[in-house]
């Protein structure tokens, strides 16, 4: 099946899913809420903390270098966790895949029943994190960064928007959804902050005025 006509499919069984709801049948809401996200007032503490400094290079750099998924728990890697996590009445087959379920987007406001338009996005990209101080980590602190499951590292997002964001830090990428831009911002300080990775100028800047917005 083509991507445009399985785009296609997913978006008519989203109108079809309103229509139910709108019956009157309840349908529990997609919730993309990742774990250890910070008041704004903490969040604010932690990025006058953070070391500024010049971009590093991506020379050497490669997604191999983090390695993910890694299996969680049973036959459930990193994605299929977030997956479960973020969605709403999320059914999976024996191998854990997700069969069906309905997952909201905030970065755009899109909700999906097909887990195929779902990718998991790092916050912190993971080249973004290279140039920030992974480079000089280990294999294996950085296949933890990869899989972070404490923190609000993962996320569950429209796979396109993902895909467009790809490794920009906030001074040339923010969600669509301007009232998710608080949050967002909270989530890549929270990041930031717990791996001791460093940011750039215009980075803080773009982070403080996203932060500028939050009421809590």
């Amino acid at each position: 099946m083509s991507r445009i006509l399985h785009r296609s499919f997913t978006l008519a069984a989203a109108v079809t899913a309103v229509v139910i709801a709108t019956a009157g049948l309840t349908i529990s809401p997609a919730a993309a809420t990742p774990p250890g996200i910070p008041s704004a007032a903490t969040a604010q503490s932690k990025l006058n903390a953070l070391t500024v400094a010049a971009q590093g290079s991506t020379s050497g750099y490669s997604r191999d270098l983090f390695p993910h998924w890694i299996t969680i728990s049973g036959s459930c890697n990193t994605r299929e966790t977030v997956l479960k996590r973020d969605g709403s009445s999320v059914v999976t087959d024996s191998s854990c895949a997700a069969t069906s379920g309905r997952w909201y987007s905030p970065y755009d406001g899109a909700t999906w029943t097909a887990a195929a338009d779902v990718d998991i996005d790092h916050v912190v990209p993971l080249a973004e994190a290279w140039r920030s101080g992974a480079s000089s980590w280990t294999t294996s602190k950085r296949q933890s960064f990869a899989n972070d499951l404490t923190r609000p590292q993962l996320i569950a997002v429209t796979d396109n928007v993902n895909q467009a964001k790809g490794d920009q830090d906030p001074s040339t990428w923010q969600p669509s959804v301007t009232s998710y831009r608080c949050t967002y911002a909270k989530m890549w300080i929270a990041v930031k902050s717990y791996w001791a990775l460093t940011l750039q100028s215009s980075e803080k800047t773009a982070l403080q005025t996203m932060l500028n917005t939050c009421t809590s």
